[in-house]
């Protein structure tokens, strides 16, 4: 199944969720508003939406309570990139100007902070403690990701291990939220659930190692920031690691000096890249990606095959694909 035929699957679900957002946003405080929609309007994959529709179904879910939860999940999101553009002082966002760039770092800061408690206050609706506890442990796991992140800035000696640590706790850990959620709603007994929190998990792994891999090697257009921006703002990303591990100590003093510098040009960056390729880098992180891929599929066996599924596999596959 190719992904646009998994997006009709839940295209009416997707309108529905789109209509909570405007809903969600409307305040006298103009400005969240104005801010808010400009960010949920500027593009983005709605890739967690995406995983909670379609798991409440594979999960024979039938209510409406997925519609609010998958605008949970997206407002945490938006939060998220909101206050991490401006730790990350960043000037595009999907290709677009940033939030903190147009109306500020306290504009930023102030509605990222309103999205958290929107979010909270829509779940809370859904009355389950079970979804709230996942979702404030979540969180939790998130922003503590985000400051162990900061801790590791322009630190060359950054392991694999604590990388994936910060992609976990960053980024997958609210993907395996959104598809265990879905277990909750439908009912699905612990196997289940714990099949689809670690089909989410490995999922949000394998994206954001095709990301950082993008970084490097991906059009600027069509990434939506500038790249290298990672090697700029000092993050050691799984491509860099590798080559770190395995290059002269002379090649370290070129990298350390480059991390978290005010400007890179051109040739830094394509010396930077070509140091890269020469240790398999980026090979090497798009097959760590594959393997978190098969991860992905493998925790959905405990399921029946159906169309849901498969569409779950197809994003999987399409997680990958973003490489090419």
């Amino acid at each position: 199944m190719d992904i646009q035929r998994t997006l009709e699957l839940v295209t009416d679900d997707l309108k529905r969720v789109e209509s909570e957002f405007k809903n969600s946003l409307k305040s006298e405080a103009h400005l969240i508003s104005t801010v808010g929609e400009y960010v949920l309007r500027s593009g983005g994959k709605r890739l967690r939406p995406l995983i909670l529709l379609l798991t409440s179904k594979l999960c024979g879910y039938t209510g409406d309570k997925h519609i609010r939860l998958a605008s949970v999940v997206e407002f945490i999101h938006t939060a998220t990139l909101l206050h991490d553009d401006v730790v990350d002082n960043a000037e595009l966002r999907r290709g677009l100007s940033s939030a903190n760039s147009v109306w500020g770092n306290e504009a930023s800061v102030l509605i990222g902070d309103f999205l958290y408690s929107k979010s909270f206050s829509l779940a809370i609706t859904c009355n389950s403690i079970k979804i709230m506890q996942v979702l404030s442990s979540t969180t939790t796991d998130m922003a503590q990701g985000m400051v162990f992140e900061l801790m590791k800035t322009n630190d060359i000696g950054t392991s694999e291990d604590e990388y994936l640590r910060i992609v976990t706790d960053k980024t997958a850990v609210l993907l395996a939220a959104a598809s265990q959620i879905s277990g909750v709603l439908g009912e699905v007994d612990e196997e289940r659930q714990k099949g689809l929190r670690e089909y989410g998990m490995n999922l949000g792994i394998a994206f954001q190692l095709v990301d950082d891999s993008m970084d490097y090697i991906a059009n600027e257009e069509d990434f939506g920031k500038t790249i290298g921006t990672d090697l700029q703002e000092g993050k050691v990303t799984l491509p860099l690691i590798k080559a770190i591990r395995e290059c002269s100590d002379q090649e370290k003093i070129s990298i350390s000096a480059l991390l978290g510098a005010e400007s890179i040009n051109e040739n830094d960056l394509k010396n930077t890249l070509d140091l890269i390729n020469r240790y398999d880098g980026i090979g090497y992180t798009i097959n760590k990606a594959k393997e978190h891929i098969i991860k992905a599929k493998n925790s959905l066996d405990i399921f029946e095959h159906s169309i849901e599924k498969e569409a779950l596999f197809s994003i999987a596959d399409y997680t990958l694909e973003r490489e090419n």
